[in-house]
């Protein structure tokens, strides 16, 4: 799936010279956390979020910082808390040159960019052009919506199971799981070995219990972080 595919096309944007109070009112009647800057052309040249918000001289959230610490912090940084608390219009508590996506960027990539850049919202823009916004929500809608489309019956029997959790196994940069610790009886898959980890364990659990045919999962696992494990000599 793209960007496109997922996207809010109604998109509620604001201008560089919107002053704050209306800012805060829009984002209040509409339900939504932050919207794109864009200027007289639809072009885009920021985002701006609640969390520009929170700071502000009106309530006494504004950063204070000690004497010292304010002798040691830059003045550049001490003037941009200033004007991020007490901006009267949206270019001054905006974040400028904000990051964006294209229509056609795999939502694979759209994860990463909010993961990457702690962004909870990323603008869909088109020759410069704002023409969706695509947010955390969208990605869970588009989880939700999914269907499982009908394929073709897959080999069920314990043999075919054991073959197809090995191959997925093997794809996984996680697991070392060697052969020997995968047996398949009637249906029912038994995991042998050591986990390095409760996370490894639970991701070789999920890992079995959702090959086709599976009718249940039986973990024999030792933890090593979380049982005594006797060690070779010198090891």
């Amino acid at each position: 799936m793209k960007a496109a595919d997922v996207m809010t096309r109604d998109v509620v944007s604001v201008h560089p010279d919107t002053p704050v109070p209306d800012l805060v009112k829009l984002l209040l009647s509409r339900s939504i956390s932050g919207a794109p800057v864009v200027d007289k052309d639809g072009m885009l040249v920021g985002i701006v979020t609640e969390g520009d918000l929170i700071r502000r001289a009106e309530l006494g959230t504004e950063k204070r910082r000690g004497g010292w610490v304010s002798f040691f912090t830059g003045t550049a940084v001490l003037a941009r808390e200033y004007v991020q608390s007490h901006g009267i219009v949206v270019s001054d508590i905006m974040t400028s040159g904000a990051v964006a996506v294209a229509p056609e960027t795999p939502l694979s990539e759209v994860a990463d960019l909010m993961e990457g850049r702690r962004v909870k919202r990323l603008p869909v823009i088109q020759d410069g052009r704002v023409v969706g916004i695509i947010s955390r929500a969208n990605l869970l809608r588009a989880w939700a919506s999914v269907t499982t489309t009908t394929a073709a019956p897959a080999k069920t029997d314990d043999a075919s199971i054991r073959d197809a959790l090995l191959a997925e196994l093997a794809q996984q940069a996680w697991s070392r799981r060697p052969e020997n610790s995968v047996v398949v009886t009637d249906g029912v898959v038994h995991l042998w070995g050591l986990a390095g980890t409760d996370e490894e364990k639970r991701a070789l659990e999920l890992a079995a219990s959702r090959v086709a045919g599976v009718k249940g999962v039986e973990s024999h696992l030792v933890v090593l972080t979380a049982e005594p494990y006797p060690l070779l000599l010198g090891a």
